[in-house]
């Protein structure tokens, strides 16, 4: 090849990825070489070499949307899934009725999910992975705990942002809120339900769904959260539209806990 043909060709390289770049095509410009080499000795039609490409970089677009909604999610890694969940060591739960659930049907009809158990059951597992699955099948999520909420709207209130700060919870299609009752420092701010009655009917009135989990029984509410009026309605919009999971079952932790020592003592 001349010297005047190969600027030509880099040229149109050049100008070829710069295209990719501008239509925001990341694939392309890195691969086109070997897709071009591979189109040529499979000797396929152009129909199908572009549908081809163009299906590779829809792929790649796909998975680089859920990446973004996992990572814009604050789920906390490792990320839980269903599949590794014990379902033989809570025999009480059904697998099939979580299942149902794992096919999202409640987002659609904007009903809730509330697990409720003792520590250790898996109520944050089977939540966290729900959460992961609404990321992969499209829905913005955002996960909190309720501590961090609580304390986060409550720096709201002194700085004069909570207005900014409740967007945060309200805005996503999905709003994981985990672990109510597990901190114990939350008492310290719970005294303020009025700051989680503000989420729960702002998101109430939206229809948007929540997925709670918590180890306080609906009959504790009130003296956890120190305020029976606001208290009773938290529990009327949270119960209204909710699927609820009661797991009264052992704890994993307990039983990993057990088999180390006995894998030790043998």
């Amino acid at each position: 090849m001349n010297r005047k043909k190969k600027q030509i060709k880099d040229a149109q390289s050049e100008s070829f990825i710069e295209n990719c770049h501008y239509l925001k095509l990341m694939r392309l410009p890195l691969e086109y070489k070997t897709i071009i080499e591979q189109a040529n000795r499979s000797n396929i039609g152009f129909f199908e070499f572009i549908s081809r490409v163009i299906g590779d970089e829809a792929e790649a677009a796909r998975q680089r949307s859920i990446a973004y909604r996992i990572k814009t999610s604050k789920l906390p890694q490792p990320y839980k899934v269903l599949e590794d969940f014990d379902f033989s060591f809570q025999p009480t739960l059904k697998k099939k009725f979580i299942m149902d659930l794992a096919t999202l049907n409640f987002l659609q009809t904007n009903e809730s999910v509330l697990f409720i158990g003792n520590c250790g059951t898996g109520k944050s597992h089977l939540a966290r992975s729900l959460a992961l699955l609404a990321c992969h099948k499209g829905y913005k999520v955002y996960y909190t705990t309720c501590a961090a909420m609580l304390a986060d709207l409550n720096t709201g209130v002194y700085e004069k942002t909570l207005l900014k700060r409740m967007r945060k919870y309200v805005n996503p299609p999905l709003l994981l809120i985990d672990e109510m009752g597990h901190d114990r420092l939350e008492l310290e701010i719970t005294r303020e339900a009025h700051l989680l009655f503000k989420i729960i009917d702002e998101r109430y009135k939206q229809n948007k769904p929540l997925l709670f989990t918590t180890n306080v029984v609906e009959q504790d509410w009130a003296e956890y959260l120190g305020d029976p009026i606001s208290t009773q309605a938290i529990l009327d919009r949270v119960f209204h539209r909710s699927i609820k999971v009661e797991i009264n079952g052992p704890s994993f932790r307990q039983h990993e806990g057990s088999l180390l020592q006995q894998k030790y003592h043998q």
